[in-house]
């Protein structure tokens, strides 16, 4: 009888020819471990590396379509120039050397240089080696410069560093392998998604309660043990209701607040004064508190004091203070803070906001978890225990892409100090190299930039008032984006959604060159996309582009590459040196300070170069000081051995494993002429564990603040105190309210929006952009989410990954469409006060049912990405993006904002307000469509094998 063919033994693929290689997945931003299976120089298949500190051998869809990435039809495959006489935005190209295009750009950057530096802006995507282009930008000369962080989430980073000293994003975890309560804020399962996965299986395991927070059911908040539904913008109201429920209550961890935060810092209240709500401060400049001890005023600082977290004391010039407890406390005990003032705002009811802020006060306070590690604090006090709150939270775009977004992670990490869950086990804890002192001590460059000079700083930076902005003399903007402005004074990622309009509009001046690396621009990388299409093709009156020179780089044929002028080939992440390293984005878990590399595994079939190799390149041709020795010859062969010879400081450089000549020293050492070897031998990362001792309470652990400070991670042992009451907040709003005693707006539209937005203690306003449209017309939020098989717009490009997700809609709540007259199925006009597009439905009980929303990046123009004009991506996926003005609604002849954070400038994507009406009949298929793009730019055909099995 023959054996069923299920039934038959399987056969395994021969091995020959086959070996494996371990390097770093750049699917997405997670950095996972890879292990490559190579089969004759070619990928047979791509795998978690087991051994890896971040995702522990888990990898997901992105991470294993990277062989599909690699075969993508998308690449670009050889420099191009646009064809004399062509207009930009057609793609019509012709292919240079790269002799050519280095010589035609370093020709064009030397005269600028040479110049005006700051006449060349170079803005980069999601690149993960900001501390390189940063530099480069920096011995260039230019201040215009930044990263994606501003249209992501620097609301997030920058409330962190200017509260607790580092954040959510990439800054912090939770710990989850100890967490009883987790509350997740506004995280699409897109994020961070393997590290969170695991994290959340960990969870499950031990029976801790998972509360999502967030409009949408999707992803994550699918497996919580409580969907939340909130209104979008409005976490800050639900936050610091919590506030309200926990100091009513009095379940707040005194010990904690008095010991590690300015909770019991008096401040000056003078109303009218030039130092109305700064610290008072001793003749040494220590902030001061009352001590019950002695019953007088000491430093704050000081180790054997019992400082008042309450009360209202004499100063003595004669003044009155009050600790930041108390002011805190008088604020959020007021009624409108109550849960029942905001439960109809925010969409929760009163009594869920209450039970929330109980039961995490029960398990911060009933389930403490004690653990016996011996430890040393800043006060040379021994401790043979350490104590944590086991409440830990997590925070995202749903909470930082709003113009009320800063003020809001701030009031979640107030909740954390009140409970004293941080920096403990169990509850929220920093990765090396964080944390930092509270803000950073890295200022922005404020000076003008000189010709065939670097800038006298790094480009960002983190103000703490007034005189550090970056201003010319006469309150101008000394950045074209308008960062470290009055507009946007603690921008600390810059404002990369405001370049194009402000070089297009010469405001704050014109420019000669913008270079854009992995940032699609012309897609969905910008707010207004059909407006940002029409700016990059702008002429003035003279017949020449706005912007004059246009130089894309990518390894893709994104949107934005038919709009340059100059298109430069970048390699795929297995075809190129990288490193993720501790001076940028590294890898650090909370209890190993950790960072990683990639290495060629792939040899390129194409004329392409890695972006880090030009960078080099140029700045040696152009004689930048960091790159050329004083007799002009360059220092560094190239990329590879920059990475190993490269100081930030004595002994710190770019990697941190295997240093000293002989490779023997971690984290501080000599260069190590072998260093990238050592890497690839021990699977392309380097961890380095710390002691117990070291890993509890960093913030004032002496031996860890020791150990940090050789590590070049903060620059002294001072405790860092964390910070319910922001200083530099106030001077700001001083400032705005015309009683700094330094520099002050001269335009009252500033000083109005300092004096409102800057508010030392964390409060909630309503987004700029609701408060500018009119609700009853445009009554619904509209946002987006990433799927987690897609990540930005890289991946629509990828075959594996478009059989899971190759088309959006727009999904409403049931019982909303229902009510206006729509099903699911149905054509609609999506309508915002800036424009409108056309879209399909699809209805679901998972969202809020005020809130509408898509998957973002999904519709692309046809011929980009490799696609065919047939792609569904083309004909049935939609961009949200169009609706989303760059700009808040202005007064005609009035001076327009971006529609960003008035504190940070991050992007406020989900301020978005729309109305939605079904389409009239013979109305169907997507709006606006985009003429296919030229197929010039890449050249590859679609991969001919789609799918194999493995024996």
């Amino acid at each position: 009888m023959p054996i069923p063919a299920e039934d038959r033994p399987l056969a395994r693929e021969p091995r020959d020819g086959q070996s494996v290689a371990y390097s770093t997945c750049y699917m997405c931003a997670c950095r996972c471990g890879i292990k490559v299976t190579l089969e004759h120089g070619k990928v047979r298949f791509i795998q978690g590396n087991p051994e890896h500190p971040v995702n522990r051998g888990v990898l997901c869809a992105k991470g294993s379509a990277g062989i599909m990435k690699q075969l993508s039809p998308a690449k670009l495959s050889k420099p191009l120039r646009r064809k004399a006489g062509a207009e930009r935005g057609r793609g019509e190209f012709e292919e240079i050397e790269w002799d050519a295009a280095l010589a035609l750009l370093t020709e064009r950057l030397a005269k600028i240089r040479a110049s005006d530096p700051r006449k060349l802006a170079f803005f980069t995507g999601r690149d993960q080696m900001q501390a390189l282009t940063g530099l480069w930008a920096q011995q260039f000369g230019t201040p215009n410069w930044a990263a994606h962080g501003g249209f992501c989430s620097v609301n997030m980073a920058a409330a962190g560093l200017y509260s607790i000293g580092y954040s959510f994003w990439e800054f912090g975890a939770p710990d989850f392998e100890r967490a009883k309560y987790f509350l997740l804020w506004g995280v699409a399962e897109d994020h961070s998604s393997n590290p969170i996965k695991i994290g959340l299986d960990q969870l499950k395991r031990h029976g801790a309660k998972f509360v999502s927070i967030n409009p949408v059911r999707t992803g994550y908040s699918a497996i919580a043990d409580e969907w939340v539904p909130i209104r979008p913008g409005t976490d800050g109201l639900l936050a610091l209701a919590m506030v309200n429920v926990l100091l009513h209550d009095g379940t707040i961890d005194y010990a904690f607040l008095a010991r590690y935060t300015n909770a019991p810092w008096l401040v000056i209240c003078d109303e009218g004064a030039a130092d109305h709500g700064l610290f008072a401060r001793s003749l040494e400049g220590r902030p001061l508190v009352h001590d019950d001890a002695s019953g007088a005023l000491a430093s704050g600082l000081a180790a054997d004091i019992r400082p008042a977290l309450f009360g209202s004391f004499t100063l003595p010039d004669g003044r009155t203070a009050k600790t930041v407890l108390s002011l805190a406390a008088e604020r959020y005990l007021d009624p409108s803070h109550a849960p029942e003032a905001v439960a109809e705002r925010c969409g929760v009811p009163a009594e869920t906001i209450r039970r929330l802020a109980r039961e995490m006060a029960h398990v911060a306070f009933r389930e403490t978890i004690t653990l016996d590690v011996a430890w040393t604090d800043s006060w040379g006090r021994t401790h043979d225990k350490v104590v944590g709150r086991p409440v830990a939270m997590y925070g995202m775009r749903g909470v930082s892409a709003h113009s009320n977004g800063f003020q809001t992670c701030r009031a979640l990490h107030l909740i954390q100090m009140l409970l004293g869950a941080l920096e403990g086990p169990g509850n929220f804890r920093a990765r090396a190299p964080y944390p930092r002192p509270v803000p950073p001590p890295q200022l922005p460059a404020n000076a003008r930039s000189h010709r065939n000079m670097p800038l006298g700083g790094a480009p960002l930076g983190f103000p703490t008032r007034p005189e550090e902005l970056a201003l010319d003399a006469d309150g101008t903007p000394l950045r074209l984006d308008k960062a470290y402005s009055w507009e946007s004074p603690l921008a600390a990622h810059g404002m990369m959604h405001m370049v194009i309009a402000n070089a297009v509009a010469g405001d704050p001046y014109p420019i000669d060159t913008l270079i854009l690396f992995m940032a699609n621009m012309a897609w969905n990388s910008s707010m207004n996309t059909t407006g940002t299409r029409e700016m990059l093709v702008a002429k003035g009156a003279d017949g020449e582009y706005r912007i004059p020179f246009l130089v894309v780089c990518d390894a893709f044929q994104s949107e934005t590459v038919a709009f340059a002028d100059l298109v430069l080939p970048d390699t795929t992440y297995l075809e190129r040196y990288d490193a993720i390293s501790l001076l940028d984005r590294p890898i650090s878990d909370p209890d190993a300070p950790a960072d990683a590399i990639r290495h060629p595994i792939l040899t390129p079939d194409r004329d392409v170069r890695p972006w880090q190799e030009v960078l080099v390149e140029l700045a040696s041709r152009l004689h930048f000081p960091a790159f050329t020795r004083p007799d002009g010859t360059r220092r560094y062969r190239d990329y590879r051995d920059f990475i190993v010879r490269y100081e930030k400081m004595p002994g710190v450089g770019f990697l941190a494993g295997w240093r000293g000549a002989d490779g023997t020293k971690s984290l501080v050492g000599e260069p190590n002429p072998e260093q990238w070897e050592r890497y690839v031998e021990h699977q392309s990362y380097f961890a380095f564990p710390l002691p117990p001792s070291l890993q509890w309470h960093r913030h004032a652990n002496q031996r860890y603040l020791e150990f940090a400070k050789k590590a070049g991670f903060v620059i002294d042992t001072e405790p860092i105190v964390m910070q319910l009451w922001s200083e530099p907040l106030q001077k700001f709003r001083l400032a705005g309210q015309g009683r700094y005693d330094g520099p002050r707006p001269t335009d009252p539209a500033d000083a109005a929006r300092l004096a409102e937005y800057f508010d030392p203690l964390p409060v909630w306003h309503a987004p700029l952009e609701f408060a500018a449209t009119d609700g009853e017309r445009y009554p619904l939020h509209a946002i987006t989410q990433r799927p987690m098989v897609m990540y930005h717009s890289w991946d629509a490009q990828n075959a594996w990954l478009r059989q899971i997700v190759a088309e959006n809609a727009l999904h409403m709540n049931v019982a909303t469409a229902r009510e206006r007259g729509l099903a699911d199925g149905d054509w609609v006009w999506v309508t915002s006060p800036l424009s409108r597009v056309r879209c399909r439905l699809k209805t679901m009980e998972g969202v809020e049912p005020h809130t509408v929303w898509t998957w973002n990046a999904i519709g692309k123009q046809a011929g980009a990405w490799g696609l065919a004009a047939s792609a569904p991506e083309a004909q049935a996926g939609f961009l949200l993006n169009h609706l989303i003005a760059e700009h808040l609604p202005a007064a005609r002849g009035a001076r327009r904002y971006s529609n960003s954070d008035p504190v940070t400038g991050q992007a406020a994507w989900f301020d978005l307000r729309v109305d939605v009406v079904k389409c009239a009949p013979g109305e169907a298929g997507i709006w606006p469509t985009f003429a296919p793009a030229a197929r010039d730019a890449a050249r590859d055909a679609a991969p001919a094998t789609l799918r194999w099995t493995v024996r």
